[in-house]
């Protein structure tokens, strides 16, 4: 039996599933830095909660600009999130791009923007 070249289109759709699921979870946390960005002193009614009391001497040792550090981190996660959507409506999600075989589904679980096998990444291909 050959190798198979591609993953099914019911494997793609179960990868697809997981992407759109860290796609939502991540735009939040997107969101959320944001606002940390946009109103980091800011006073509404969530800073007389005991819980912000607890948290706010260690939230406001938070920069602006790790904040938008992290903010951006978080954008680039969702356009590789993004692109992996595009590789399955093209029908190349999970293909290696430097070795051309599939990459194993437990990695593509973990890490579902992957675009390398864990062969190619550790041989320092980039």
């Amino acid at each position: 039996m050959s190798e198979k070249t591609r993953y099914s289109d019911a494997e793609l759709e179960e990868f697809r599933q997981i992407i759109l699921e860290k796609l939502e979870t991540a735009k939040q946390e997107y969101d959320l830095w944001k606002a940390v960005i946009m109103n980091s002193d800011g006073n509404d009614v969530t800073d007389t909660s005991p819980t912000f009391k607890v948290l706010e001497e260690g939230a406001a040792t938070l920069s602006k600009e790790e904040a938008a550090r992290l903010a951006q981190r978080q954008m680039k996660f969702i356009q590789n999130l993004q692109s992996a959507l595009i590789r399955i409506e093209n029908k190349t999600y999970g293909v290696c791009r430097e070795t051309g075989k599939l990459i194993p589904k437990e990695r593509l679980r973990a890490v579902p923007h992957a675009t390398l096998s864990i062969e190619a990444k550790q041989s320092g291909v980039k």
